[in-house]
């Protein structure tokens, strides 16, 4: 299992495909497992690196207080120690936090940033209900089998469940055999809490394309449409009847919409009259 020494600790990383970089960032407690429907697709054209964050999958979880910031400058360490200079960076819930920290921490580093069923945080960020929110919290303390049951709810469409529901539980099962420890999954939950981008969005300089479900209930679209409206140039792509786990309900059609931005950008920055699309 390759890692990468990032300052004080080990982060696992996958390597895929070869072309410009592309850095996926996971939410919250979440691993790599969690971009099984992308990788694939996106690095036919990119070479993508995925990773777990501090605290979460087959990375180290040090007793240390986290923070969004911290999460961030792991992800510039990881490119450093992977010789990356620049990358495409597409953040999803959580992991949409580190990213327009990346951007505005770190704004060489980013070429363009794709922002997925996220939020600024703090005061302005809306927030879902005090039921599903009561759900969220108890993920972490509930067996496996109970995590998966009451998520699926919370991340896709009736339709999609009545389909899928065996296999999004085994998928969930299977995920849950990387889940943090409660001490490290509270001290990401507390870097989250702490996170406020709001006043800064106005900073973030690259290309932007913001994406969210239309029913996300974990973080209700609002948020998207305040991430658009703050962000320069920023673009909304809203994915109709699919919920926070849209990475998984509508991969085909959100792969698609990713792509086809990155395409754009990258034929955009590229220097007049060259053919060239590699790093």
């Amino acid at each position: 299992m390759p890692k990468a020494t990032v300052d004080d600790i080990q982060l696992y990383y996958e390597d895929n495909g070869r072309g410009e970089s592309l850095v996926l960032i996971m939410g919250l407690g979440a691993s790599t497992l969690s971009w099984s429907e992308q990788v694939p697709a996106f690095s036919r054209e990119f070479r993508v690196i995925a990773f777990d964050n501090r605290g979460a999958g087959r990375s180290d979880k040090p007793a240390v207080q986290y923070s969004v910031a911290l999460f961030a400058d792991d992800t510039a360490g990881l490119m450093d120690a992977l010789g990356i200079d620049s990358a495409h960076v597409y953040g999803q819930s959580m992991g949409g936090f580190i990213a327009q920290e990346l951007a505005l921490r770190h704004p060489q580093r980013v070429r363009t940033l794709i922002l997925a069923s996220t939020s600024c945080g703090g005061r302005q960020a809306v927030v879902g209900s005090p039921e599903n929110l009561a759900v969220i919290g108890m993920m972490n303390i509930l067996t496996p089998r109970e995590a998966a049951e009451k998520s699926l709810s919370l991340l896709y469409s009736e339709e999609f469940i009545a389909a899928n529901r065996e296999a999004l539980i085994q998928r969930s099962l299977r995920e849950a055999e990387l889940r943090p420890p409660h001490d490290a999954f509270g001290r990401q939950v507390q870097a989250a809490i702490r996170h406020n981008a709001f006043d800064r969005l106005a900073d973030i300089r690259c290309p932007t394309l913001v994406i969210t479900g239309s029913d996300d209930k974990v973080v209700p679209p609002d948020n998207s449409r305040i991430l658009t409206e703050r962000i320069p140039g920023a673009e909304l792509a809203v994915l109709a009847d699919a919920g926070h786990g849209y990475l998984i309900e509508k991969a085909a059609e959100s792969n698609a919409i990713v792509l086809e931005f990155l395409r754009r950008q990258r034929i955009a920055a590229r220097p007049a009259g060259s053919g060239s699309t590699s790093d």
